[in-house]
Parts: structure tokens; sequence; C-alpha cells
């Protein structure tokens, strides 16, 4: 009565947590009936692991010692009429009274690759990145190989049964992908997994996933960590004499304050290791400092945060850029049209720049080599640089697909996530003709989709 709620979903609450006490006091499982039990009512290797004290990679060696793993149905698209054969899967651990449950995936026997999706759409992981998904799926299908895809945003067209050869609806964890690629590596051969066209997503499970030897297909997983660890990219940016904007990074509350005393206000302070702009602020002061590491984010060693000298009157760039390990091709240079510290993925940008002259571009694009060979990068890597008083300053780089790519894509008109795909695979970026330079301007405005006629904002 206090609840509201049905009695039938309280009984199901108490259960869950009855069953994470009973772990909590006695440890995982030992019996085959027991590990079951607790993945049927959904809980989660890494939930296991925190509830035991156990690492992830124990209670999956546990897990599987018990045989107890998932297995994938078929999405049944005609009402158990006739015998599905839609290659949509996803995954359960539901055991049916006698016997064991049969398995649908049938994996085949020819070259495949897994290319990993963006999940759900949110602030600063959205659509664009479905775009380079579904053209990456498109491109390795024409040239041979059979494509998987892993998401579970069934807003997106990467997640429709017929843009791939096989899908998967799970959602992007590593317990869940390794249930997919042991599946998976049961016949055929795994060509590699890209993580590249999923954002932040994706790419923050690439370590993790080589480390089980699985191979990543572009851009080295210690290539993608070079790139967004502050350290050591601070380290190279020094390396390769490029400039960037006074910045320092804190585990602590107080090396936050020192830091920012160091820098000088105003600052722009995020977290390290995200995407869209999630949580980052302009502070011009050490009030507002305060104030946002009280209530904005948890600074710790795990979450550190980033400084960085806010250029005032700043014009803030963004570079998209292919590359094949040892050619590099820029894409497009787009010019945002606000000031610098508006987030790209709210800004208004023009392709080609409308007010930077010949030098800062050829500039911005020996930069660019300059960067893309140093990571080795093999696919696609976007940059944003800033230009003030005719110096350029590097903010930062992605070594994966970024938001522009369908607008640099469409105003090209050149495929480059179809083409960052086959480089990927293995292909030279001089199996593909270069473009001529774009002779119109075009510009990009992201409008919220509640109202777009009265929202957008003529410029």
């Amino acid at each position: 009565g206090v609840t509201k709620f049905d009695p039938w979903f309280l009984d199901r609450i108490r259960e869950i947590v009855e069953a994470e006490e009973q772990v909590r006091q006695n440890g995982l499982p030992t019996a085959t009936a027991d590990m079951r039990r607790l993945k049927m009512m959904g809980f989660t290797d890494a939930r296991l692991a925190k509830l035991t004290g156990f690492t992830e990679a124990d209670v999956r060696k546990s897990r599987h010692g018990l045989g107890v793993t998932a297995v994938f149905k078929r999405i049944d698209t005609c009402a158990a009429e006739f015998e599905a054969q839609t290659p949509y899967m996803y995954s359960t651990y539901e055991a049916p009274m006698m016997g064991e449950v049969e398995c649908e995936a049938r994996p085949s026997d020819k070259k495949k690759v897994v290319i990993l999706g963006g999940g759900p759409n949110r602030i600063g992981q959205g659509i664009e990145f479905d775009y380079c998904c579904c053209h990456a799926c498109f491109s390795l299908t024409d040239v041979g190989y059979e494509t998987i895809m892993i998401n579970c945003n069934p807003e997106t067209v990467s997640t429709d049964y017929d843009t791939s050869d096989r899908l998967y609806f799970e959602p992007l964890t590593f317990e869940h992908v390794m249930e997919i690629l042991r599946i998976e590596q049961e016949n055929g051969t795994l060509h590699g997994v890209i993580v590249q066209f999923g954002g932040q997503t994706p790419l923050k499970l690439a370590k993790a996933l080589e480390a089980e030897g699985i191979p990543i297909l572009g851009t080295s997983p210690d290539a993608i960590d070079l790139a967004e660890d502050r350290e050591r990219f601070q380290a190279l940016v020094n390396q390769l004499g490029l400039k960037q904007p006074k910045n320092g990074i804190a585990s602590t509350d107080a090396q936050a304050l020192e830091i920012a005393t160091e820098i000088g206000f105003p600052l722009v302070i995020r977290p390290s290791y995200v995407l869209g702009g999630r949580a980052m602020e302009i502070v011009r002061d050490m009030d507002q400092l305060k104030r946002y590491i009280s209530d904005a984010v948890v600074v710790s060693g795990d979450s550190p945060v980033l400084l960085d000298s806010y250029l005032s009157g700043a014009v803030e760039c963004d570079v998209d850029a292919l590359c094949d390990g040892e050619n590099v091709h820029v894409s497009g240079i787009m010019q945002h049209i606000e000031e610098a510290g508006v987030h790209s993925g709210d800004s208004a940008c023009s392709l080609p720049p409308h007010s930077l002259s010949k030098e800062i571009t050829d500039a911005l694009i020996e930069q660019t080599d300059a960067l893309a060979k140093a990571l080795n990068v093999v696919g696609l890597m976007n940059v944003q640089f800033a230009v003030k008083d005719n110096e350029i300053y590097l903010i930062e780089v992605n070594p994966r697909a970024s938001r522009t790519v369908p607008f640099v894509a469409k105003a090209t008109d050149s495929a480059i996530a179809s083409i960052a795909a086959r480089l990927m695979a293995g292909e030279p970026l001089t199996n593909f003709p270069k473009r001529e330079p774009y002779r119109d301007v075009s510009y990009d405005e992201t409008i919220p989709s509640a109202d777009p006629m009265t929202l957008a904002d003529p410029m």
C-alpha cells in the first residue's frame, strides 16, 4: 500500500535483494544451478565481482567453469508459424525444465568483422555514430566480409535486421561482447572488431578485448590510450613541437585548486575519458571552481579532471582525417561560427573555413598529418584546434569517428566512413582516389529535435 506497486513486483524485487545479500555473505556460487539462477535474475559479472571482491575476469572464469554461458535466440518475426530465419539475436540464460537450452546463433564459416555501435542516444553520442556504423557495414559487405553488428538502440538504422549480415541486440559491455565473440569464434574466422564508429562507449572496451586476444581493427588500443591519457599525450605534443593551452590534470580537489591557481582564470574544466562535453564548464573564478568540484563531479584517481586555460576570443576548428598508418588525407577542416568554448556538438560550423588564411589552414593540415603518423592512426581521426592571434593551439585528438563525419562526407561528396572501414580491414589509402578540393561552402547547425522550426537560430 505504501509504494502502490503490485505485490508481484515487490516479491521479485525482494528476491533480487535477498540473492544479492546471500552472494555478499557467502561468495560466488559453486553449483551450476545457483550461478544460472543469479544470471537469470540479471546479475552481471561486474556486479558479482563487486559483491564478492573478485575481479570480473575471476567471475567469468568461475561461471564458465560451471558451464553457465549465455545462449542466443533469434527474434521471431513470424509468431512461431515458421522457424525464425532472421539473423537478429539476443542473449538469455533461461533454461528449460528438461535438457539444455538450444542456441540459435548458428555462426557461419565466413571471414567476419564485428562492429560495435554507440548504444543509447544521449548527449554527445547520437545518430552521427550510427551513420558511420551503417556505412561501415555496407562497405565491408561489398568487399566480401560478413558484418556483425552489436548495438542496443532500437532507434538506430544499424539495428535494422537488413543493415548487417548478423545483428546482436545486446548492451555494449565487456561481458556481453565477449559472450557474442565466444559464439562467433566457434565457426569461421574473426578478422577483428571495430571500435572506432560508436563513440566513446566501444572505445573504452578496446584494451579489455585486446587483453583477451581479440584482434582490434584500426588504431591500436595503446594509441587510443596515448591520445586519451593527458600526461602521455602532453609528452607526445612536446615531442612534435606543437602548442597547447596551459593545462593540468587533477586527481584530488586540492590538486584541482592548486592547478587552477597556476593556470589562471578563466579556464575550462571537464572530466577525463568522456564524450560530448558532459560536465564541461568554463569557470571564471575560484568560487565557481569550488562549486563545480562539489556539485558536478567526484574528483579521484580513477576519475581525474582536466583543466585548460580558456582562450578568450579564439576561433575553434575541427579537422577530420583518414590514415592508413603511413598516408594521411585531411577530409575536411571546419571552422566553428561561435567562439572557442562552445562545444562542437552544440555549435555551428562552416566547411571550408570562412575566415582563416591559407597559411593557417596549411599549418592545420601539417599538424594533423604529424599527429596521425605519430599516433599510427588507422581509420578515422578528429583533431580540435583553437586559433588565436595567428597561433595554433591543439585542444584534443580523438582517434575515432567524430560527430562531424556525416557532415564532412556529404559536404565533400566523399564516403569517408566507408573508406575508413576498409582501411581498418587492411587496405591502403592509395586504393582510394583523392577528391578535388571542395568549392562550395557548407554549413552545419545543431537544431534541437523538440521544435526545429521555432528553435533554429538564423545565422
